[in-house]
């Protein structure tokens, strides 16, 4: 084993998490509907009445013109491969600068069009939406667009602007959530770094001349370049395939000797976690948009085919056992797309802090979609399981219902796997507690910090738990402007002080273990999660109630929903088998279970579960593509 990889899994618990801790983005200098939520403050004002948007932008209606025409999501799910063609009319239209500024050449979309433009294209190909995705929420245009010096917007935003594509390359073979066991190198050398290392499931890979490249400076810490994708010793080793997301362009690719000039510095030397995470903020909106897509697109296929099979002497749609899951599809549909645009539109207004709330709808879109997706297959029955193609073949509507699960699957890994999605919410929800008191559970902590720390934490609890015992939510006329929705809200009032009461009981109770109790902070954050979405769909609701009065109707069946599995969650959060299942699983690692794998034939193989990787130049065939310009 090499020294560099040897140095990437030489490293402890507490260094790891020391690593992620000092690359959160500590200070609150706006207010945030989320954190005030998981303290047991049900701050509407900060989200009710959401923030205007701006006109529809004509770009629009440019892509809904050429996604109808010019791409055919069949043929790539078809083919693993969309066309150079598709490319070329993206860039014509301006797609790979919907987030560039329009000094740099970009269309200078806010948040909430961005994310229209990805919801429509994702319902043609999920393939395309994650191309660009890629490119502009995590690739180079946005920590540029953060973090870069105007000479680097000035030398790369125009290109990527004008249809190059680019992509972020953070993940490693041995490296996924654990950022601190980072591998790749980038050594200073005279007029910049010489780079080393090998990328893991870089989205774009294969087809990015521009990439941001996250590699560890030696006494430095991990930093962010921009590298140019021909970079003389970069070898693109591999294309990955995929359950899902057929036509993406996802390598393995291998740095050797790559020189980066100095001035490709993003945001100055160790500081390339803190830019991944803050780009992340409102990054991580594009996967939302995508499952909104989905959840509409499934919608359709719900409503037109349960109304058009027959059994038993009924359209399918008029039994209960169907009904319950195209409602299900329905409410879920319209709560995903009114907790994403209120954080569009709350991003775009610059007043407010996002990170929480992106982060929530990350996590509920990512999850809830699948649930719908699997609804749908479930209402689709036997044709549910069928290919497009196949039905196609056979005389019957192409309905893709089988692609829609295995696209919508990765959503809950992509940008955050749900488990780390609990956990990095979960760190934000308690930090208030952290900030006060968090040196009196720090086993490092001596004597006068802790006292220091119990000070603080006196005076703080003094003043916030007497906070938690009344509120609007137990006055039968608290928010009656929002009429029969009102309840719903008295009860996410209610829900977010018996919430933060619970979190406040679990660190008095288990102090520095919390961190371990990783099943209880899911349930916190899930419980979370449900109530801003409950929020969400009753301002939307009340915002349309004159132009779309069958909101209300949807809005009060989501809360409905909403409120059971939350009162689920609340319950499981003491009454749950979570020691039990701890154990089980130490059992089932230490080989006490094995005998339940007898009776079926398991693949031999010596190839390890991680594949070892060392330092050097690459020997695989290079399987970069290059995009040939239009003909004429």
């Amino acid at each position: 084993m090499s020294t560099t990889q040897r140095k990437t899994t030489d490293v402890s618990e507490k260094q790891a998490r020391q690593t992620a801790e000092a690359a959160r983005e500590s200070a609150w200098t706006r207010p945030s509907f989320g954190k005030e939520l998981f303290l047991g403050r049900f701050r509407l004002d900060l989200i009710d009445p959401p923030p205007a948007a701006g006109p529809r932008p004509e770009f629009l209606d440019r892509l809904e013109e050429f996604l109808r025409s010019g791409v055919d999501g069949a043929r790539i799910e078809r083919e693993a491969r969309i066309p150079d063609e598709v490319f070329h009319g993206l860039a014509r239209l301006g797609a790979f600068g919907m987030k560039i500024d329009e000094e740099f050449g970009g269309l200078g979309l806010s948040n909430l069009h961005y994310c229209k433009a990805l919801t429509m294209t994702g319902s043609v190909s999920a393939s395309v939406a994650a191309l660009l995705s890629a490119h502009q929420s995590i690739g180079v245009p946005q920590p540029l667009k953060l973090f870069g010096s105007e000479a680097q917007k000035r030398a790369f935003l125009p290109r990527l602007a004008a249809g190059e594509v680019s992509a972020f390359l953070l993940t490693e073979p041995d490296v996924g959530s654990d950022p601190a066991r980072l591998g790749t190198v980038a050594e200073p050398v005279e007029g910049g770094f010489r780079l080393n290392g090998v990328k893991l499931w870089a989205t774009n890979g294969t087809v990015a001349t521009l990439l941001v490249v996250m590699a560890r400076v030696p006494e430095k810490g991990i930093t962010a370049f921009v590298v140019e994708g021909d970079a003389p010793g970069i070898t693109v080793e591999r294309r990955n395939a995929f359950l899902g997301l057929r036509g993406l362009e996802n390598s393995v690719t291998r740095f050797h000797d790559v020189f980066v000039p100095a001035e490709n510095v993003i945001g100055g030397l160790g500081k390339g976690l803190r830019i991944a995470l803050t780009t992340l903020n409102t990054g991580r909106l594009s996967l939302p948009a995508m499952c909104v897509g989905a959840g509409k697109r499934a919608l359709a296929i719900a409503r037109e085919w349960s109304a058009d099979r027959v059994q038993w002497g009924r359209p399918v749609g008029d039994h209960e056992a169907v009904a319950k899951k195209i409602a299900f599809i329905a409410a879920t549909t319209y709560a995903m797309e009114s907790m994403l645009d209120l954080c569009c539109r709350i991003a775009d207004d610059h007043r407010n802090d996002i990170r929480i709330e992106a982060a929530l709808v990350k996590l509920f879109a990512s999850e809830m979609a699948w649930l719908v997706a699997d609804e749908l297959i479930q209402i689709r029955g036997g044709r549910g399981y069928e290919t497009a193609d196949s039905l196609d073949a056979r005389g019957e509507r192409a309905a893709e219902a089988e692609q829609i699960l295995r696209d919508l699957r990765i959503n809950r890994i992509f940008e955050g796997s749900t488990e780390i999605m609990h956990l990095l919410i979960a760190r934000e929800a308690v930090d208030a507690h952290l900030s006060v008191a968090g040196d009196i559970i720090d086993p490092d902590a001596d004597l006068a910090r802790k006292a220091r720390a119990g000070a603080r934490a006196g005076a703080f609890y003094a003043r916030w738990l007497p906070t938690l015992t009344v509120g609007p939510g137990q006055k039968p006329s608290a928010y009656g402007e929002f009429g029969p929705l009102a309840h719903h809200l008295r009860w996410v009032e209610r829900t977010s002080r018996r919430l933060a009461r619970s979190t406040f009981y679990a660190m008095s109770r288990w102090q520095g273990r919390m961190e371990r109790k990783q099943a209880f902070l899911g349930r916190i954050v899930d419980i979370g999660a449900e109530l801003f979405a409950m929020a969400a769909v009753v301002s939307r609701a009340h915002a349309e109630r004159d132009d779309r009065p069958a909101g209300r109707e949807l809005a009060d069946l989501f809360c409905r929903q909403a409120r059971l599995r939350a009162e689920a969650h609340l319950a499981a959060l003491w009454d749950n088998t979570d020691a039990l299942d701890a154990k089980a699983a130490e059992r089932v690692l230490g080989g006490r279970y094995a005998f339940l794998e007898e009776g079926v034939i398991h693949p031999e193989s010596d190839k390890p579960w991680v594949a070892a990787w060392e330092p050097g130049a690459g020997t695989a065939e290079d399987v970069r593509r290059r995009i040939p310009p239009p003909a004429g």
